[in-house]
């Protein structure tokens, strides 16, 4: 099959959205298909660029910058690009190729109008892939309020679900959102796990044993520090264990709250607290070699269901979890099901320091646990049944 792969984002961009695109265009190839990705790439010189990588067919499309920018740029960019994209995809050698199928991403939920000029190209069905709720969680964050702005977000959110024939969410919590989507004739909501291919442990360029942490138990976040994680609980649960000193907080990568974070630990004088700017995807096996806990931290104030790409990455690399979020959330069923970790919902540093000292117990007590992170990676969250899934949904 031809598939058209559209996104905002794909390496070398290091998000995990980036990550999570890599590893399915890479497991179409591997299943015989031939993907195409078509994505945004604001600052580049001409209008579109075609690349090879690994049987990947990557056509980038100059479009507006919508990252590290305010919110203003960022919404008249937002707004724009599928419409450049568009534009530059006209003129690129690729144009008047026809699809068997059209993928694509959100977030970002900008994307609708170009996915929905190829599905028309090439009479195809196309598929939706949702990992978050957005603009809702940003009114549960309290970032916006249901005024004229959220209202024509959730104009633009329509549309893109109005030209999606399949849309996968990333957990059984998410589905009740679409029941009315969901009425209209031959549309169709499913759970679409998400996905991380195998990587080996290469090595990295962080090594714990030459920092103040070596020879601590190390409880790892790995990935983006924004509004939406909501991670100063974890400043006061690494506060709450500094009596312990056989064990460390790591925390790597960006986000908007990066350097709040890292000003809040100096003022407390967290000597279990070190930070590193974000590194390479395909070091992160040989980061989590090193540590013993994988921390997932979600803003209580949601109200949608998320699993997010760290928790994938620290079930493939054996190490059990430590959770703090939102109440309700299917993450939590989960771990508790799989006996993966430990998840805390209050938003107590009290819980959650008693959940962090029972994990570590259980840890050296059940040697079987990392085993079952490792398992539980490799039977739900691979790009292989996502493929086969995505390719079952465009094709029915």
């Amino acid at each position: 099959m031809r598939i058209a792969i559209v996104a905002d984002v794909f390496p070398p961009l290091r998000s995990s959205g980036a990550v999570q695109l890599r590893d399915l265009s890479l497991e179409f190839v591997q299943q015989g298909h031939q993907p195409t990705v078509l994505v945004a790439t604001p600052g580049l010189p001409e209008r579109w660029l075609v690349e090879m990588w690994n049987g990947v067919r990557i056509v980038r499309l100059r479009a507006p910058l919508t990252k590290d920018v305010g919110y203003l740029r960022r919404a008249i960019g937002e707004f724009m690009m599928p419409f450049v994209m568009l534009n530059n995809f006209r003129k690129s050698p690729v144009a008047a190729e026809a699809w068997n199928g059209v993928v694509w991403y959100s977030p970002t939920i900008f994307l609708g109008p170009l996915a929905s000029a190829l599905m028309k190209s090439s009479k195809c069905r196309g598929y939706l892939i949702v990992r978050d709720l957005f603009p809702d969680w940003a009114v549960d964050m309290g970032l916006m309020r249901k005024s004229l702005p959220y209202w024509l977000l959730k104009a633009v959110e329509a549309y893109q679900y109005s030209v999606a024939d399949v849309i996968g969410v990333q957990t059984p919590g998410n589905l009740a959102f679409f029941d009315r989507w969901t009425r209209a004739r031959r549309r169709h909501v499913e759970v679409l796990q998400n996905w991380l291919a195998a990587a080996p442990n290469t090595g990295c360029s962080i090594s714990v044993e030459t920092t103040v942490l070596s020879g601590r138990k190390i409880f790892v976040y790995a990935g983006n520090m924004g509004i939406a994680q909501g991670m100063g609980i974890l400043l006061d649960l690494a506060e709450s264990l500094m009596h312990r000193t056989d064990v460390g907080f790591l925390f790597v990568g960006r986000g908007s709250d990066v350097l709040r974070l890292r000003s809040d630990a100096v003022a407390r004088g967290l000597t279990n607290v070190i930070f590193f700017d974000e590194i390479d995807p395909a070091e992160i096996p040989g980061l989590y070699a090193q540590c013993h806990v994988g921390v997932v931290a979600l803003d209580p104030r949601h109200r949608t269901h998320n699993i997010p790409g760290k928790f994938l990455s620290y079930m493939q690399c054996g190490l059990p979890v430590l959770a703090s979020i939102n109440p309700g959330n299917d993450l939590v069923e989960l771990i508790e099901r799989e006996g993966v970790g430990r998840a805390s919902v209050d938003s107590s540093v009290t819980s959650l320091q008693r959940s962090s000292l029972s994990l570590l117990e259980d840890i050296e007590s059940d040697q079987e646990m990392s085993m079952r992170c490792r398992r539980l990676a490799g039977a739900m969250f691979s790009p292989e049944a996502a493929v086969r899934q995505i390719v079952m949904a465009v094709t029915t």
